[in-house]
């Protein structure tokens, strides 16, 4: 990993105006930032500001959005599909006029799973990325969704979109709550990886681990965090390593303290 791919997803941080997250990111070294895209539209219009301002604010600090998240892809409930494609339709034109990025789903899964339904979610996101401007990929989180539970889950899905847009989200937290194993990260897998979100886990096994609560910073839980970040590089991923933590002592800090803590933890993978 190298210090111009290092990144934090500002989910991370306490909810507070965006200008303040950047503002508190840039002082702790971070330049590339992922969006939590409904807390940046909630704010975007409690303060009357368009895509070309917060634009402007990650300029003025030297930064550049890199992707985004909010909702899954409805891929078999007809009831919400309209209103869900639409929506994140509308957050693909929104990270292409911050400068683009990855879109980051999970999905929804029929009522009973089974791995055919794996290409069905591969076809649903090949007409999702028709739907997206060229700056912008999207890529399937695994265990965001009843269906898309493992590594070889999402290699599948994404093989069945066919399409260079359409990859895979890596998350060591999902590694270690799911069927992932680290020789599931092959080349044809790893060719497939999009984005990179990087965490560490507390010292439980991985069926009783939950994937957002138990997160720790880098280098402060229980994962083979180099090696396996290595693996992906060795076989070529040269994107964004995004730091994503759902903890609770971080958002009760002040911005600046906790953005400097985690910089701190994403050197340590230098």
């Amino acid at each position: 990993m190298k210090a111009q791919q290092v990144a934090i997803n500002l989910v991370t941080l306490a909810k507070a105006p965006i200008d303040q997250l950047l503002s508190a990111c840039a002082q702790a070294g971070f330049h590339n930032i992922e969006f939590q895209l409904g807390n940046l539209k909630r704010w975007m219009k409690e303060s009357s500001l368009s895509a070309a301002d917060v634009r402007k604010m990650l300029d003025k600090h030297g930064q550049r959005c890199i992707g985004g998240f909010e909702t899954h892809l409805a891929v078999f409930d007809e009831a919400t599909m309209d209103d869900n494609h639409a929506m994140l339709a509308a957050n693909a034109r929104l990270l292409g006029d911050l400068g683009g990025g990855v879109l980051v789903v999970g999905t929804d899964g029929p009522p009973k799973p089974n791995i055919d339904a794996l290409d069905t979610v591969g076809r649903m996101m090949r007409r999702m990325i028709d739907l997206c401007p060229s700056a912008v990929s999207l890529a399937v989180e695994f265990n965001w969704s009843p269906l898309v539970k493992s590594l070889r889950s999402a290699l599948r899905v994404v093989k069945a979109a066919d399409h260079p847009r359409v990859g895979i989200l890596f998350d060591p937290a999902h590694y270690h709550c799911t069927s992932t194993k680290m020789e599931d990260l092959t080349a044809e897998a790893v060719g497939k990886i999009l984005h990179v979100h990087v965490d560490d886990m507390a010292d439980k096994p991985g069926e009783h681990s939950h994937c957002n609560a138990d997160r720790r910073l880098p280098l402060e839980g229980i994962l083979p965090l180099k090696r396996m970040l290595g693996r992906i590089e060795e076989l070529g991923y040269r994107g964004f390593f995004s730091l994503e933590m759902f903890s609770e002592e971080l958002w009760a800090l002040p911005p600046a303290q906790a953005a400097g803590r985690c910089h701190a933890a994403m050197q340590r993978l230098l």
